[in-house]
């Protein structure tokens, strides 16, 4: 049976990021407790207050999607830009790329998944409103990013999201899971590499 754990927004505890320029909020991580130097891969709300440089984490895939303020513009060291403009507007990208943010319209919020990619791998998607899915990976974890959303998981009570609540689920390989209600939710499907895929990476 899948394993369910409510993560409340006000639980969350706020840390300052790797290189020292902002503050972020882990909502779960894997292994348990691991720090910024061996999670396989780790889920996080940021708050970014000023322009600077991001963190850089090599072996590790990015997606950064915006929560709230008035948009992000990413600048690459190759000079390719990406604008993040309106709410849920995401992008991409490796970890150990130098970039620099510049905040147009003042401070923002932003929703971030790292994933270390010789380790594990990730599928991030966007639900809106009513929503039907069954999981096909091990972990996932449920995002409320704006609105009050109904989670109905098979054989679990029904849970109730608000704005940066999440819901991590273990073993959820098969599990149901219809979403109600007025928001956006941002739905990550988490999957280890086993010793054969990890064999196959590397051959």
């Amino acid at each position: 049976m899948a394993n369910v754990t409510l993560i409340r927004a006000a639980t969350l505890t706020a840390t300052p990021w790797k290189n020292g320029g902002g503050v972020t909020r882990e909502i779960t991580c894997d292994p348990p407790g691991a720090g910024l130097d061996d999670f396989i891969w780790r889920i996080s709300v940021a708050d970014v207050n000023q322009a600077g440089p991001f963190s850089r984490f090599a072996g590790v895939d990015r997606t950064l999607v915006l929560l709230a303020g008035d948009g992000m513009v990413l600048q690459e060291e190759n000079s390719l830009q990406h604008a993040l403009l309106q709410p849920l507007d995401h992008h991409q990208f490796a970890g150990e790329t130098a970039i620099t943010a510049t905040l147009p319209g003042g401070a923002t919020q932003d929703f971030n998944l790292m994933v270390r990619r010789d380790l594990a791998r990730a599928a991030l998607n966007i639900w809106h409103n009513a929503h039907e899915h069954r999981f096909a990976t091990e972990t996932a974890v449920l995002f409320c990013a704006s609105g009050s959303l109904l989670v109905h998981l098979s054989q679990h009570a029904p849970l109730i999201l608000r704005a940066n609540d999440a819901i991590r689920i273990d073993a959820a390989s098969g599990l149901g899971c219809y979403i109600t209600g007025s928001g956006a939710l941002l739905a990550v499907e988490l999957e280890m590499f086993t010793p054969a895929l990890l064999r196959k990476t590397h051959d």
